[in-house]
Protein backbone atom coordinates (compact mmCIF):
# COMPACT_ATOMS: atom_id res chain seq x y z
CA UNK A 1 0.00 0.00 0.00
CA UNK A 2 2.96 2.46 -0.26
CA UNK A 3 2.84 4.89 -2.84
CA UNK A 4 6.35 5.74 -4.02
CA UNK A 5 5.45 8.77 -6.26
CA UNK A 6 4.07 11.19 -4.23
CA UNK A 7 4.18 14.58 -4.50
CA UNK A 8 2.62 17.89 -2.51
CA UNK A 9 1.79 21.35 -4.04
CA UNK A 10 1.73 23.81 -1.62
CA UNK A 11 0.96 27.34 -1.64
CA UNK A 12 -0.43 30.41 -0.11
CA UNK A 13 -3.93 29.99 -1.93
CA UNK A 14 -5.46 32.02 -4.71
CA UNK A 15 -2.47 31.04 -6.68
CA UNK A 16 -3.50 29.43 -9.70
CA UNK A 17 -3.29 26.01 -7.69
CA UNK A 18 -7.05 25.26 -8.72
CA UNK A 19 -5.73 25.50 -12.31
CA UNK A 20 -3.12 23.74 -11.66
CA UNK A 21 -5.18 20.71 -9.86
CA UNK A 22 -6.75 20.91 -12.80
CA UNK A 23 -4.41 20.56 -15.20
CA UNK A 24 -3.01 17.51 -13.65
CA UNK A 25 -5.74 15.47 -12.92
CA UNK A 26 -5.96 15.37 -16.90
CA UNK A 27 -2.86 13.50 -16.61
CA UNK A 28 -4.20 9.96 -17.41
CA UNK A 29 -0.93 8.20 -14.86
CA UNK A 30 -1.52 10.69 -12.16
CA UNK A 31 -3.74 10.72 -9.04
CA UNK A 32 -4.84 14.51 -8.73
CA UNK A 33 -6.37 14.83 -5.03
CA UNK A 34 -7.67 17.99 -4.83
CA UNK A 35 -8.14 20.17 -0.92
CA UNK A 36 -7.79 16.57 0.25
CA UNK A 37 -5.96 18.12 3.72
CA UNK A 38 -8.44 21.11 3.51
CA UNK A 39 -11.27 19.43 3.61
CA UNK A 40 -9.63 16.54 5.77
CA UNK A 41 -8.23 18.72 8.88
CA UNK A 42 -8.80 17.33 11.89
CA UNK A 43 -5.54 17.37 13.59
CA UNK A 44 -6.19 13.62 14.73
CA UNK A 45 -5.60 12.74 11.31
CA UNK A 46 -2.45 14.68 10.88
CA UNK A 47 -0.81 12.77 13.36
CA UNK A 48 1.78 8.90 13.81
CA UNK A 49 -1.66 7.97 16.28
CA UNK A 50 -3.01 4.93 15.52
CA UNK A 51 -6.44 4.98 14.24
CA UNK A 52 -8.89 1.86 12.87
CA UNK A 53 -10.49 1.94 9.79
CA UNK A 54 -13.92 2.86 11.16
CA UNK A 55 -12.13 5.75 12.43
CA UNK A 56 -10.15 7.13 9.60
CA UNK A 57 -13.51 6.70 7.87
CA UNK A 58 -15.07 9.04 10.21
CA UNK A 59 -12.82 11.47 9.58
CA UNK A 60 -13.18 11.14 5.81
CA UNK A 61 -16.92 11.69 6.03
CA UNK A 62 -17.09 13.47 8.90
CA UNK A 63 -19.29 17.22 7.40
CA UNK A 64 -16.83 20.14 7.73
CA UNK A 65 -18.81 23.33 9.91
CA UNK A 66 -17.10 25.48 8.46
CA UNK A 67 -17.86 24.59 4.55
CA UNK A 68 -21.49 23.42 5.12
CA UNK A 69 -21.96 27.07 6.99
CA UNK A 70 -20.63 28.66 4.22
CA UNK A 71 -23.12 27.10 1.60
CA UNK A 72 -26.26 27.53 4.16
CA UNK A 73 -25.30 31.23 3.81
CA UNK A 74 -24.84 31.48 0.61
CA UNK A 75 -21.57 31.95 0.40
CA UNK A 76 -19.77 29.28 -1.00
CA UNK A 77 -16.31 29.34 -2.55
CA UNK A 78 -16.12 28.42 -6.23
CA UNK A 79 -13.62 25.96 -4.99
CA UNK A 80 -16.34 23.98 -3.46
CA UNK A 81 -18.04 21.30 -5.96
CA UNK A 82 -20.34 19.22 -4.55
CA UNK A 83 -23.26 22.13 -3.81
CA UNK A 84 -23.29 22.71 -7.41
CA UNK A 85 -25.30 19.63 -7.74
CA UNK A 86 -28.81 19.29 -5.52
CA UNK A 87 -29.76 16.00 -7.63
CA UNK A 88 -26.93 14.83 -5.22
CA UNK A 89 -27.67 12.76 -1.58
CA UNK A 90 -26.24 15.00 0.52
CA UNK A 91 -26.84 18.73 1.59
CA UNK A 92 -25.40 21.45 3.85
CA UNK A 93 -28.74 22.35 4.90
CA UNK A 94 -29.83 18.78 6.29
CA UNK A 95 -27.26 15.85 6.12
CA UNK A 96 -24.11 17.54 5.78
CA UNK A 97 -21.81 17.35 3.25
CA UNK A 98 -18.98 14.30 3.89
CA UNK A 99 -15.71 16.28 4.08
CA UNK A 100 -14.08 13.97 1.24
CA UNK A 101 -16.87 14.71 -0.87
CA UNK A 102 -17.16 18.40 -0.55
CA UNK A 103 -13.50 18.92 -3.30
CA UNK A 104 -11.54 15.95 -3.60
CA UNK A 105 -14.58 12.70 -5.19
CA UNK A 106 -15.94 15.29 -7.41
CA UNK A 107 -12.59 16.49 -9.00
CA UNK A 108 -12.31 12.43 -10.21
CA UNK A 109 -15.94 11.32 -10.82
CA UNK A 110 -19.22 12.32 -12.13
CA UNK A 111 -20.43 10.13 -9.24
CA UNK A 112 -18.84 11.07 -6.00
CA UNK A 113 -21.71 9.29 -3.72
CA UNK A 114 -21.07 5.60 -6.03
CA UNK A 115 -17.32 6.27 -5.38
CA UNK A 116 -18.29 7.27 -1.53
CA UNK A 117 -20.17 3.64 -1.15
CA UNK A 118 -17.72 1.68 -2.93
CA UNK A 119 -15.19 3.34 -0.47
CA UNK A 120 -16.92 2.92 3.19
CA UNK A 121 -16.55 -0.73 3.23
CA UNK A 122 -13.29 -1.19 2.19
CA UNK A 123 -11.94 1.60 4.23
CA UNK A 124 -14.24 0.28 7.80
CA UNK A 125 -12.20 -2.90 6.84
CA UNK A 126 -8.71 -1.74 7.57
CA UNK A 127 -6.68 -2.73 10.66
CA UNK A 128 -6.04 -0.25 12.67
CA UNK A 129 -2.64 1.19 12.09
CA UNK A 130 -0.62 5.14 12.17
CA UNK A 131 -2.85 7.54 10.91
CA UNK A 132 -0.06 7.66 7.31
CA UNK A 133 -0.15 4.45 7.18
CA UNK A 134 -4.26 4.73 6.20
CA UNK A 135 -3.62 7.70 4.25
CA UNK A 136 -0.71 5.71 2.14
CA UNK A 137 -4.04 3.10 1.88
CA UNK A 138 -6.43 5.65 0.78
CA UNK A 139 -3.75 7.03 -1.90
CA UNK A 140 -3.00 3.46 -3.36
CA UNK A 141 -6.80 2.59 -3.50
CA UNK A 142 -7.69 6.01 -5.26
CA UNK A 143 -4.58 5.40 -7.46
CA UNK A 144 -5.35 2.11 -8.32
CA UNK A 145 -8.94 3.59 -9.91
CA UNK A 146 -7.71 6.86 -11.42
CA UNK A 147 -3.82 6.89 -11.81
CA UNK A 148 -2.77 3.45 -12.22
CA UNK A 149 0.62 2.75 -11.59
CA UNK A 150 1.84 6.32 -12.01
CA UNK A 151 2.02 9.14 -9.53
CA UNK A 152 -0.34 10.98 -6.67
CA UNK A 153 -0.24 14.56 -6.40
CA UNK A 154 -2.11 16.12 -3.39
CA UNK A 155 -2.88 20.18 -3.96
CA UNK A 156 -4.38 22.15 -1.18
CA UNK A 157 -5.08 26.20 -0.96
CA UNK A 158 -3.10 27.63 2.05
CA UNK A 159 -1.11 24.40 2.76
CA UNK A 160 2.85 26.19 2.54
CA UNK A 161 2.61 26.06 6.41
CA UNK A 162 1.79 22.49 6.70
CA UNK A 163 5.48 21.16 5.03
CA UNK A 164 7.16 20.58 8.32
CA UNK A 165 4.28 18.45 9.03
CA UNK A 166 3.84 16.73 6.03
CA UNK A 167 7.27 16.27 5.66
CA UNK A 168 7.29 14.29 9.04
CA UNK A 169 4.36 11.89 8.28
CA UNK A 170 5.23 11.68 4.52
CA UNK A 171 9.15 11.21 4.15
CA UNK A 172 9.30 9.81 0.78
CA UNK A 173 7.17 12.94 -0.38
CA UNK A 174 8.52 15.37 -2.84
CA UNK A 175 7.03 19.07 -3.19
CA UNK A 176 6.50 21.75 -5.37
CA UNK A 177 6.03 25.40 -4.24
CA UNK A 178 3.52 27.20 -6.46
CA UNK A 179 3.47 30.91 -6.29
CA UNK A 180 1.87 34.24 -7.55
CA UNK A 181 2.79 37.68 -8.05
CA UNK A 182 2.35 38.90 -4.70
CA UNK A 183 0.07 41.88 -5.06
CA UNK A 184 -2.02 40.04 -7.42
CA UNK A 185 -2.08 37.25 -4.96
CA UNK A 186 -3.27 39.64 -2.25
CA UNK A 187 -5.88 41.13 -4.07
CA UNK A 188 -7.32 37.62 -5.12
CA UNK A 189 -7.73 37.11 -1.44
CA UNK A 190 -9.18 40.46 -0.71
CA UNK A 191 -12.19 39.15 -2.73
CA UNK A 192 -12.36 35.71 -1.53
CA UNK A 193 -14.58 34.91 1.44
CA UNK A 194 -12.62 32.45 2.93
CA UNK A 195 -9.66 34.32 3.13
CA UNK A 196 -11.71 37.41 4.43
CA UNK A 197 -12.74 35.48 7.07
CA UNK A 198 -8.98 34.72 8.45
CA UNK A 199 -8.32 38.71 10.39
CA UNK A 200 -12.11 38.55 11.30
CA UNK A 201 -11.05 35.03 13.24
CA UNK A 202 -8.15 36.07 14.48
CA UNK A 203 -9.43 39.17 15.30
CA UNK A 204 -12.90 37.04 17.36
CA UNK A 205 -9.91 34.64 18.95
CA UNK A 206 -7.84 37.53 20.27
CA UNK A 207 -11.36 39.42 21.84
CA UNK A 208 -11.61 36.38 23.82
CA UNK A 209 -8.46 35.85 24.78
CA UNK A 210 -8.15 32.92 23.42
CA UNK A 211 -4.77 31.92 21.57
CA UNK A 212 -6.06 30.63 18.02
CA UNK A 213 -9.40 30.76 16.32
CA UNK A 214 -9.63 27.16 16.43
CA UNK A 215 -10.82 27.32 19.78
CA UNK A 216 -13.71 29.57 18.77
CA UNK A 217 -17.36 28.15 19.75
CA UNK A 218 -20.39 29.02 19.60
CA UNK A 219 -20.58 30.17 23.28
CA UNK A 220 -18.63 32.85 22.60
CA UNK A 221 -20.31 34.85 20.31
CA UNK A 222 -21.29 36.18 23.72
CA UNK A 223 -18.48 38.31 24.13
CA UNK A 224 -18.12 39.48 20.61
CA UNK A 225 -19.59 42.55 18.91
CA UNK A 226 -22.45 42.27 16.77
CA UNK A 227 -20.64 42.58 13.59
CA UNK A 228 -18.34 39.73 14.67
CA UNK A 229 -21.03 37.17 16.82
CA UNK A 230 -23.24 36.12 13.89
CA UNK A 231 -20.45 34.40 12.51
CA UNK A 232 -20.40 31.61 15.03
CA UNK A 233 -23.66 30.96 14.51
CA UNK A 234 -25.81 28.65 12.35
CA UNK A 235 -26.78 31.70 9.91
CA UNK A 236 -25.21 34.90 9.32
CA UNK A 237 -25.33 37.40 6.61
CA UNK A 238 -22.09 36.84 4.04
CA UNK A 239 -22.30 41.01 4.12
CA UNK A 240 -20.64 40.91 7.54
CA UNK A 241 -17.80 39.49 5.97
CA UNK A 242 -17.49 40.76 2.18
CA UNK A 243 -18.93 44.21 2.85
CA UNK A 244 -16.37 44.22 5.89
CA UNK A 245 -13.48 47.55 5.33
CA UNK A 246 -10.27 45.15 5.46
CA UNK A 247 -7.32 47.28 3.93
CA UNK A 248 -5.99 45.90 0.89
CA UNK A 249 -1.86 45.96 2.71
CA UNK A 250 -3.28 43.36 5.37
CA UNK A 251 -3.39 40.77 2.77
CA UNK A 252 -0.37 41.74 1.57
CA UNK A 253 1.26 41.27 4.84
CA UNK A 254 -0.62 37.80 5.34
CA UNK A 255 0.90 36.67 2.41
CA UNK A 256 4.31 38.17 3.22
CA UNK A 257 4.66 36.16 5.99
CA UNK A 258 3.15 32.61 4.76
CA UNK A 259 5.63 32.93 2.21
CA UNK A 260 8.65 33.90 4.57
CA UNK A 261 7.62 31.33 6.90
CA UNK A 262 6.78 28.84 3.52
CA UNK A 263 10.08 29.82 2.35
CA UNK A 264 12.01 28.79 5.34
CA UNK A 265 10.35 25.41 5.90
CA UNK A 266 11.34 24.36 2.06
CA UNK A 267 14.53 25.34 2.70
CA UNK A 268 15.17 22.55 5.35
CA UNK A 269 14.69 19.73 3.06
CA UNK A 270 16.91 18.54 0.91
CA UNK A 271 17.31 20.24 -2.48
CA UNK A 272 16.13 17.37 -4.90
CA UNK A 273 13.00 16.53 -3.15
CA UNK A 274 12.06 20.23 -3.51
CA UNK A 275 11.15 22.35 -6.70
CA UNK A 276 9.36 26.06 -7.56
CA UNK A 277 6.77 27.03 -10.20
CA UNK A 278 5.57 30.17 -10.59
CA UNK A 279 2.27 30.72 -11.97
CA UNK A 280 2.78 33.76 -14.02
CA UNK A 281 5.82 31.16 -15.79
CA UNK A 282 3.27 28.52 -15.92
CA UNK A 283 0.92 30.92 -18.15
CA UNK A 284 3.40 32.11 -20.56
CA UNK A 285 5.24 28.69 -21.27
CA UNK A 286 3.26 26.29 -20.00
CA UNK A 287 4.74 23.25 -21.84
CA UNK A 288 8.09 23.76 -20.81
CA UNK A 289 7.07 24.39 -17.07
CA UNK A 290 4.34 21.05 -17.37
CA UNK A 291 7.38 19.08 -18.97
CA UNK A 292 9.27 20.17 -16.08
CA UNK A 293 6.43 19.67 -13.81
CA UNK A 294 6.30 16.18 -15.01
CA UNK A 295 9.61 14.83 -14.89
CA UNK A 296 9.67 16.33 -11.15
CA UNK A 297 6.71 13.75 -10.13
CA UNK A 298 7.82 10.85 -12.09
CA UNK A 299 5.33 10.47 -15.15
CA UNK A 300 5.91 11.17 -18.78
CA UNK A 301 5.01 14.63 -20.96
CA UNK A 302 2.74 13.49 -22.86
CA UNK A 303 2.25 15.48 -26.20
CA UNK A 304 -1.69 15.00 -25.66
CA UNK A 305 -1.84 15.76 -21.67
CA UNK A 306 0.38 18.72 -22.88
CA UNK A 307 -1.75 19.95 -25.32
CA UNK A 308 -4.79 19.71 -23.28
CA UNK A 309 -3.18 21.14 -20.55
CA UNK A 310 -1.94 24.32 -22.66
CA UNK A 311 -5.47 24.17 -23.96
CA UNK A 312 -7.27 24.45 -20.40
CA UNK A 313 -4.71 27.07 -19.10
CA UNK A 314 -4.92 29.12 -21.95
CA UNK A 315 -6.94 32.69 -21.17
CA UNK A 316 -6.39 31.38 -17.37
CA UNK A 317 -4.40 34.40 -16.60
CA UNK A 318 -5.57 36.94 -14.37
CA UNK A 319 -1.49 38.83 -14.07
CA UNK A 320 -1.14 42.13 -13.21
CA UNK A 321 -4.81 42.91 -12.37
CA UNK A 322 -3.31 44.98 -9.11
CA UNK A 323 -1.68 47.25 -11.40
CA UNK A 324 -5.46 48.38 -11.68
CA UNK A 325 -5.42 50.03 -8.52
CA UNK A 326 -5.07 53.23 -7.47
CA UNK A 327 -1.77 54.47 -7.50
CA UNK A 328 -1.68 54.82 -3.77
CA UNK A 329 -3.36 51.60 -3.15
CA UNK A 330 -0.58 49.77 -5.64
CA UNK A 331 2.16 51.01 -3.43
CA UNK A 332 0.70 50.28 0.07
CA UNK A 333 -0.10 46.96 -1.31
CA UNK A 334 3.60 46.82 -2.80
CA UNK A 335 5.23 47.82 0.68
CA UNK A 336 3.21 45.02 2.22
CA UNK A 337 4.67 42.22 0.32
CA UNK A 338 8.33 43.21 0.68
CA UNK A 339 9.57 40.54 3.13
CA UNK A 340 7.88 37.87 0.80
CA UNK A 341 9.23 39.12 -2.44
CA UNK A 342 12.80 38.85 -0.67
CA UNK A 343 11.84 35.46 0.44
CA UNK A 344 11.33 34.33 -3.16
CA UNK A 345 14.26 36.54 -4.21
CA UNK A 346 16.33 34.83 -1.90
CA UNK A 347 15.51 31.56 -3.29
CA UNK A 348 16.63 32.94 -7.09
CA UNK A 349 12.64 32.86 -7.90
Amino acid sequence: MHTDKLTFVVGTGRCGSTALSAVVNLHPDVLSLNELFASVSDPAVLTEEPLSGAEFWGFLTRPNRVSDSLIRNGAPPSEFLYNRHPEWRYSAATTGIPAISMMVLPHLTDDPDGLLDELEPEVNSWPSRPAPLQWQALFATLAARFGGPGAVVERSGLSLGRVPQLRALFPQARFVHLFRNGPDCALSMSRHIAFRMLPMLWEMAQRCGLESPYELTPEHAAQLPPDLAPLLTEHYDPALVLDRPIPLAAFGAMWSQWIVDGVRHLEELPADIRTALSYERLLEEPRKELTRLAEFIGVEARPDWLDAATALLDGDGRCGSALALPPAELDALRESCTAGNEALAGQGL
